[in-house]
């Protein structure tokens, strides 16, 4: 299997518990009926989809991704959805959109603009974002922000968060200014108006289905995949005891298992009168 191929498996594997709370997000937006958006970063297009039904169908969704397995696939779901005359692939990249000014109603990026990308670069990205958008046009970005999915084990979960997180090459060494969670800050600088924050929260609780069993334990081989020189030995062997779906004490299989987790989404409006942003 490639790293695209493992990559593409851990996204379908995961859809069952971020498809919820991104449908969340995707209301509260309450993207116009019929406007034309972006979807930044779109990887295989499961959000995509969520996007254009959200927008009906007068509406059409551009999805852009720097990967062209991750396009070839995301058209095989559009059409498989049967939303192919609603969603189109574009091979791009962030930092430089293939598209002109005023292109877009709005423009969205899930897990991609400003995390896992340091924060300190986000005003670049925000400002290409807002060229292709029409004034007045929305600009959202979130991501993946907190879990507790090792109930009853606070202490290791907090453990193996600050050791051995796949998140850490992210956040090691970087100015609080530059956290993701700082992200109002850098939408204001970048020019955007009537910046605003939300966080929404899924959860999933006993009994699980197999398909919310497949991503929470993809999602801990995610998390904390490989054992960092930082973390204690007991800590990695307790993470094993419980998060080895061959361990007779697996978490998951705790009659009473409840977790959850949290995205974070940013959005401001481009503004409606030319001002130059230096």
């Amino acid at each position: 299997m490639t790293n695209v191929d493992a990559t593409i498996q851990r996204l379908l594997e995961a859809n069952p518990l971020r498809e919820p709370v991104l449908r969340l997000a995707i209301q509260a937006l309450q993207l116009p009926p019929g406007s034309h958006g972006l979807d930044v970063g779109c990887g295989i297009g499961l959000q995509s989809l969520l996007l254009a039904d959200a927008v009906a169908g007068e509406g059409h969704v551009t999805s852009v991704d720097i990967i062209p397995e991750f396009l070839v696939f995301g058209e095989n779901l559009a059409r498989q959805a049967g939303l192919s005359e609603r969603i189109s692939f574009r091979l791009g990249d962030m930092n430089r959109l293939p598209f002109g000014e005023n292109s877009f109603d709005w423009a969205w990026s899930a897990d991609c603009i400003g995390y896992p990308a340091p924060a300190g670069e986000l005003i670049p990205l925000l400002k290409e974002l807002m060229r292709v958008v029409k004034p007045g046009g929305s600009v959202i970005i979130l991501a993946w922000t907190s879990q507790q999915v090792l109930p009853g084990y606070p202490l290791l979960e907090a453990e193996l968060n600050a050791t051995c997180s796949a998140y850490l090459p992210f956040l090691k060494g970087k100015n609080p200014e530059q956290h993701f969670l700082r992200s109002l800050q850098w939408f204001q600088e970048a020019g955007l108006e009537q910046v605003e924050a939300q966080t929404f929260a899924g959860d999933v609780q006993a009994p699980l289905s197999r398909d919310e069993r497949t991503a929470l334990t993809s999602l801990y081989e995610m998390l904390w995949t490989e054992p960092q020189p930082d973390v204690s030995s007991g800590a990695w062997s307790e993470y094993r005891r419980l998060c080895t779906p061959e361990s007779a004490d697996f978490i998951l299989d705790q009659p009473g298992y409840y977790g959850f987790f949290t995205y974070s989404m940013f959005r401001g409006k481009a503004p409606r009168r030319g001002t130059i942003i230096e």
